[in-house]
């Protein structure tokens, strides 16, 4: 179905044992697959600031100088010294439900207010919870004390969102505008385990199911909440309904980040065309009808949901059996839907997506995708001039960083990717330090992801860890 050039990425790995110059080489793509390489020569030296962490999944930078990190597994939130790596647990939340790679802790975010004079101690976080037989996910708000330097009077501002073993989105993220922003994925339905699940990311919310807090429509959303939980009274209003949504149309939304007013999100696509975003209030991503450009390149909406006898066919999300009903980009449209700035990466008609090295249950490592899991800013006054009005984006698959410069005025990319810091890791959040001199990273704790000869492994180089890469330049 599909016809794509092949993907070479180039990169010289860090050396996490030692220290000392680094290089980075990347292949990126335009909309259209036109090849480019572009090569940096950025000096830093690198460090394992802490290891032993139990699948640390959000980090962000604290008013006391530490870093503030959610351990998905441990079901905790604890406080890093970004020196010395001494950790300390601000908390271990009870009934919370931890599932092999999607469940547990999330998402943090700090109140804009956090210990500021006069301001206050709330900390927000997301987590995955059972309620009865149903799975769900919850946002909720807790008081710290500083003189315990501990967490506590946990209080539940927005609960019911659904929840299950794959693709949970999970960012939370305060906007500059004093609302939270929280990501939900479809659930990972149409795909694998769950092929035979039909795909929510375009339903809209009842007033009947709102009245009930019934927000199992949610999946495959974007919401965006006041502090207490309450519908924003200048929230979008979509298909003649006003509700927590933000945005729609979504596959597995987990980067966040605001770049002054304008909020940028990376999105996990199928086999290709993960996304980078610009995030509009009411705006439709086409998921399931779009992945990527709205250009019958590779992509078509394969949905299982609807084939007679789902359960007896064999899942291929690029090999589709009969009896599967299909659907073209172009056959779908919405005057809402919204085209992303860049993808990672998007292939011709006729791609087969078959590659010798990686088989069987690697088989997806080598499709044209990166895995995107946390966006940041580096901002336009930064040390590192090269990378000065970027967004910074972290792979789980390809173990490495990938930047995107914008534009002047911020709404647009402009120019190359450009891939550093390629190791064999997993790489789930991404933070620029203060002064901007450093770049701090959160590995997963497993899964697969393509080594520094770009073959698929389980072997991590630096499982659970936060690794520190420093520019040394001028």
């Amino acid at each position: 179905m599909n016809n794509k050039f092949s993907v070479m990425f180039n990169a010289i790995a860090i050396s996490l044992m030692t220290c000392g110059m680094a290089y980075a080489a990347d292949t990126s793509h335009s909309p259209k697959g036109e090849q480019a390489v572009v090569q940096t020569a950025e000096p830093f030296k690198a460090h394992v600031l802490i290891n032993g962490l139990d699948a640390p999944w959000d980090m962000i930078w604290g008013p006391d100088g530490d870093l503030w990190v959610t351990e998905r597994k441990a079901a905790s939130i604890v406080r890093i010294n970004p020196q010395t790596g001494e950790k300390q647990v601000a908390i271990k939340i009870d009934g919370v439900h931890v599932g092999p790679q999607h469940e547990g802790v999330l998402g943090l975010a700090l109140s804009p207010n956090f210990m500021k004079p006069g301001g206050d101690n709330y900390v927000y976080a997301s987590y995955t919870y059972m309620n009865g037989n149903d799975e769900h996910a919850k946002i909720v708000r807790f008081e710290y004390d500083e003189k315990t330097k501990k967490l506590g009077n946990e209080k539940e501002i927005l609960a019911g969102f659904p929840a299950g073993n794959d693709h949970n989105g999970g960012r939370l993220r305060f906007g500059p505008d004093g609302k939270l922003y929280y990501t939900i994925g479809e659930q990972g339905h149409n795909q694998g385990a769950n092929f035979c699940k039909k795909i929510d990311a375009q339903r809209i919310p009842t007033e009947a199911e709102l009245a009930k807090k019934d927000y199992s429509s949610y999946a495959g959303k974007v919401i965006r909440l006041n502090v207490d939980g309450t519908v924003p009274s200048d929230n979008p209003v979509i298909h003649g309904i006003k509700s927590h949504l933000f945005t729609y149309g979504h596959r597995n939304p987990q980067g966040l980040v605001f770049v002054g007013n304008t909020l940028y999100a990376t999105e996990q696509g199928p086999s290709s065309d993960d996304e980078l975003n610009i995030l509009e209030a009411g705006g439709n991503y086409g998921w399931p009808h779009v992945a990527g450009y709205r250009d019958d390149q590779a992509y078509v909406y394969a949905n299982y949901s609807e084939a007679k006898n789902c359960p007896s066919l064999q899942w291929d999300p690029n090999h589709i059996p009969a009896g599967v009903p299909i659907q073209k980009e172009t056959e779908w449209s919405a005057p809402d839907f919204k085209a992303p700035l860049k993808t990672f990466f998007t292939v011709r008609e006729g791609f087969t997506y078959n590659n010798a090295s990686c088989q069987g249950d690697s088989s997806y490592m080598c499709w044209p995708t990166i895995a995107p899991s946390s966006i940041a800013y580096y901002p336009e006054n930064g040390v590192i001039k090269a990378w000065r009005n970027s967004v910074i984006i972290t792979s789980m698959k390809m173990g490495a960083l990938y930047r995107v410069p914008l534009n002047a005025d911020k709404k647009d990319v402009q120019g190359d990717v450009i891939k550093y810091f390629h190791t064999a890791n997993r790489y789930r959040t991404v933070l620029v330090s203060p002064d901007t001199r450093k770049i701090y990273v959160a590995t997963d704790n497993f899964g697969n992801v393509m080594d520094e000869t770009n073959h698929p492994t389980h072997d991590h180089s630096n499982p659970g860890s936060i690794l520190v890469f420093e520019y040394t330049g001028q």
